[in-house]
């Protein structure tokens, strides 16, 4: 078992193109809430982690990335899981990480690593784990205990004027399927209004032959979905699953985001993520702490988790 992160600096001095690779094995869990530590701090933990000198791990494999152009001052980050991956916390986290990172430029990439690899002028085939064929995402059942989740692993599929399918959120996301995906659902539950909150989502109108999709994570391939919908218009719209809400006509109704209420829960997952590993009386002012609470604890918890004397641990 592992979840692997990958991560690239690009060193502010060093020769055009260069870059180094480092790697974890239980990276990925938690990446979001790591990089909340600022570029002062995470910087010298990822080069004290393990130097990746051959191919990365594929996108098949590799569940969390990010790169640090120190050169640019670039972010580039994507996770599978994390609360930046959750609708709640989504605006939360990225409010907080640029708090983090004054003066650069945050950028998600919804391809996963091959977009890493792309920014840099590689190939990126030399990430990619090309599969055969699509894994569809099995329709859930009305009722299905899923849907009882604050955070679903659900993915809100939403038919013409009148149908509103949700489905697992395991495999390949729908768009992948191509039009085949109306016909399968054809006898799939009809939800009839989807008010949880998703993590992606597609909307199909089959008159106008227009296709709209959006996800909170990043899957293989996100900028080669129309091919797979000859003869269809296809817009993707990132993680603005707004743009879903506003063309379903009432069946995707999720619930509110309230930005306090996100900053606090966040600010908590925070102290969460680091206490085990903290003196005993930290957690008290970082739950204490004014505005920049989560900012502060993240700088205070990870350096003095990784401060000379008290190892390191990979994840």
């Amino acid at each position: 078992m592992a979840n692997w992160a990958t991560y690239v600096v690009v060193p502010e001095g060093g020769a055009v193109g260069g870059h180094e690779v480092y790697e974890a094995r239980f990276g990925a869990v938690g990446i979001d809430l790591d990089l909340l530590a600022g570029p002062d701090v995470v910087v010298p933990l990822i080069r004290a982690r393990s130097r990746v000198s051959g191919r990365w791990r594929d996108d098949g494999m590799c569940e969390a990335a990010a790169l640090i152009d120190l050169r640019s001052r670039t972010l580039l980050l994507f996770a599978w899981e994390g609360p930046i991956t959750q609708m709640r916390h989504r605006s939360a986290t990225w409010e907080v990480l640029r708090r983090a990172w004054p003066g650069w430029e945050l950028r998600w990439t919804y391809d996963g690593p091959a977009e890493l690899a792309a920014y840099l002028g590689l190939d990126p085939d030399e990430v990619r784990y090309r599969r055969p064929s699509v894994y569809a995402e099995s329709a859930l059942d009305l009722g299905d205990e899923e849907l009882d989740e604050r955070d679903p692993l659900v993915r809100v599929v939403t038919i013409g004027a009148g149908r509103c399918h949700l489905l697992s959120a395991v495999n390949d996301h729908p768009i992948a399927e191509g039009p085949a995906l109306v016909d399968r659902l054809a006898d799939a539950p009809d939800h009839g209004v989807c008010a949880v909150a998703a993590d992606s989502g597609i909307h199909v109108d089959p008159v106008r032959r227009r296709v709209g999709w959006w996800l909170l994570n990043a899957v293989a391939g996100a900028g080669e979905m129309a091919p797979r919908w000859p003869g269809w218009t296809v817009e993707f719209w990132e993680d603005r699953w707004e743009e879903h809400v506003r063309v379903a006509g009432g069946r995707f109704v999720p619930p509110a985001v309230v930005r306090e209420d996100a900053l606090a829960e966040l600010r908590n997952e925070a102290v969460e993520h680091w206490s085990p590993r903290l003196p005993s009386d930290l957690p008290g002012w970082m739950q204490a702490a004014a505005p920049d609470a989560v900012r502060l604890s993240a700088t205070a918890a990870v350096s003095c988790l990784h401060s000379p004397g008290t190892g390191s641990e990979d994840g």
